[in-house]
């Protein structure tokens, strides 16, 4: 059972080391189903895990509404919940598949960024979960990685320090809102925008792995000057820390190249060799860095997840931390 706490930013808001993200719950990949949910969801619960994550953007607003169908069953305080805004739904058609999830929710989907965006987003993401407050709430992939065009991605981010972070900030300032960060791939858009806005956190998916070192450039000096907190998300960078180096590997939601399979093929071996599997390296890794508020877990599947909480609770050698502490 997970007792411990630990502050987001100089907030009010704490969470458990280990947290749930739903992006599985809103059909990436795979159809996960109502019942799948629930037991993962109440297996977390029952582990002491009190932190749950989601997004509009996972499964156009399914993962969100099948967490709160679980979560009004428990206490509201409790637990600590997030979501984000950035991406608006409205009602749309039935679709099979949109942005890797399967059979989403029947919703268009539109980027917007301004105050309207996110109190329209804000709002909307509350009905679904059923909920009056949001915990945390993150601004979602604002940046290059998911908008490659630049004309785009400046607009975006104009729209968020123009008007979004402020209407975020009112939220906050109203109680609707405990905590205010960016969930992103890339650790750049989160350097650029601190050096206007001070963030409570960052929700920071793959760039702070076993593999992927990419937030040492800059980040994490960033959040130590300013206080903010990292939720450590992706730990194994799409799969390839928990599969291995084996052919058609996925690393950073596509196959993993040569020189990634390469790459990992000796972290593995570096892993064996001080008693740890990749997979454990990867999680224990994640659990002992020291800019880590919480570790994210996601997953479909009430066993892997038991897995995962296993490999947490393992006890290593020395060996073993010296290698996923360096």
């Amino acid at each position: 059972m997970i007792l411990k706490t630990n502050k987001v930013g100089k907030t009010d808001v704490s969470v458990t080391p280990l947290s749930l993200g739903g992006s599985a719950f809103g059909n990436m990949g795979g159809e996960v189903s109502d019942t799948a949910v629930k037991d993962v969801i109440e297996h977390a619960w029952s582990a002491g895990i009190r932190y749950f994550d989601t997004a509009p953007h996972y499964g156009r607003g399914l993962s969100e509404q099948r967490m709160g169908a679980v979560l009004k069953h428990k206490p509201r305080d409790a637990f600590v919940l997030s979501s984000k805004v950035g991406r608006v739904l409205s009602p749309g058609v039935q679709v099979a598949e949109a942005d890797g999830y399967i059979n989403p929710l029947p919703n268009a989907v539109r980027y917007d960024y301004s105050a309207d965006g996110v109190m329209e987003s804000f709002e909307t993401s509350c009905e679904r979960i059923g909920t009056s407050r949001i915990d945390i709430v993150f601004a979602h992939d604002i940046g290059s990685y998911t908008h490659p065009d630049p004309q785009v991605a400046a607009r975006h981010l104009d729209d968020l320090l123009g008007s979004g972070i402020g209407a975020l900030r009112k939220l906050k300032q109203d109680g609707r809102i405990g905590a205010i960060g960016l969930g992103v791939n890339e650790s750049q858009i989160c350097i650029d925008v601190m050096q206007h806005e001070v963030l409570d956190v960052i929700l920071l998916a793959g760039r702070l792995t076993l593999l992927d070192r990419q937030a040492e450039g800059g980040l994490l000096d960033a959040c130590a000057k300013h206080g903010t907190s990292l939720v450590m998300a992706g730990i194994y960078n799409s799969g390839i820390l928990a599969t291995g180096p084996k052919p058609g590997a996925w690393f950073d939601y596509a196959p993993a190249s040569q020189g990634i399979l390469d790459r990992v093929a000796v972290l593995e071996q570096q892993a064996k060799a001080v008693g740890l599997t990749l997979a454990e390296a990867a999680l224990q890794f994640a659990l002992h860095h020291p800019a880590a508020c919480t570790v994210m877990l996601g997953t479909g599947e009430a066993d892997l997840l038991q897995r995962n909480l296993d490999t947490a609770n393992m006890t290593l050698s020395d060996a073993a931390k010296a290698f996923v502490t360096t």
